[in-house]
C-alpha cells in the first residue's frame, strides 16, 4: 500500500525530470575526467541521446532502472492479475500497476525504436543503467565505458596495412 496520498505521489513523480539526473551527471563527470568530450541531448538525433560523442559516432543513453524496466519481465495476465517478475533494481508498484506496466512497456518500445533509427544512421548506441553507477560498481562501469569507446574509435579509424608487397628479386641467385 502506498504511504502517500495520490496528490503527494503526483507531486513527487512530477518533480522527476529527464535531464541532468544524478546517474547522468556521474557518467558525464567520469567521461570528462577521462578526456572524452561530448554534446548533451543532441536535438537533431532521434531520441535526443543523453550524451553524443561525435568523434566516436556514439550515443550514450543513461537509463533509470525503474523508468525503463531494467531486467523486468513484463507483463503476463492471469485471471485478472498481473504476473510481473521484478528485478533487484526495478520493482513495479503494486498500486496502479496497469498504468505503470503500460508506461514502462511504452518506454522500452520507444528506446528500441530510437536505437534502431540511430543504428540505421550509422551511430553506435550504448546504454548505461542506473544500477551500474552505484558506488560499488561505478569505477568498473566507467572504465568499461571508456574501453568500449576506445574500441569503437580504433575500429572506426583503423589504418589498414598495405599487405600486398611486390616480391623482391634475390640478387645473389642471379647469374652475372
Amino acid at each position: 500500500m502506498d504511504k502517500l496520498t495520490p496528490q503527494q505521489r503526483h507531486k513527487t513523480m512530477a518533480a522527476i525530470r529527464g535531464k541532468d539526473t544524478k546517474p547522468e551527471m556521474v557518467v558525464r563527470r567520469g567521461l570528462w575526467r577521462m578526456g572524452f568530450r561530448y554534446r548533451l541531448n543532441h536535438k537533431r538525433l532521434p531520441g535526443h541521446p543523453d550524451l553524443v560523442l561525435t568523434k566516436y559516432r556514439t550515443c550514450i543513453f543513461v537509463n533509470g532502472c525503474f523508468w525503463h524496466g531494467h531486467n523486468v519481465t513484463l507483463p503476463k495476465m492471469n485471471k485478472d492479475e498481473w504476473i510481473i517478475e521484478n528485478s533487484a533494481c526495478c520493482k513495479i508498484p503494486k498500486t496502479n500497476t496497469e498504468f505503470w506496466v503500460q508506461k514502462i512497456v511504452r518506454n522500452q518500445e520507444r528506446d528500441l525504436e530510437v536505437k534502431h533509427k540511430l543504428t540505421a544512421m550509422g551511430w553506435n548506441c550504448i546504454t548505461v543503467w542506473e544500477c551500474e553507477l552505484k558506488p560499488a560498481k561505478r569505477e568498473e562501469t566507467l572504465k568499461s565505458l571508456a574501453f568500449t569507446l576506445n574500441e569503437i574509435f580504433l575500429n572506426r579509424y583503423r589504418v589498414r596495412a598495405y599487405r600486398e608487397q611486390k616480391p623482391q628479386k634475390n640478387i645473389a641467385a642471379e647469374p652475372v
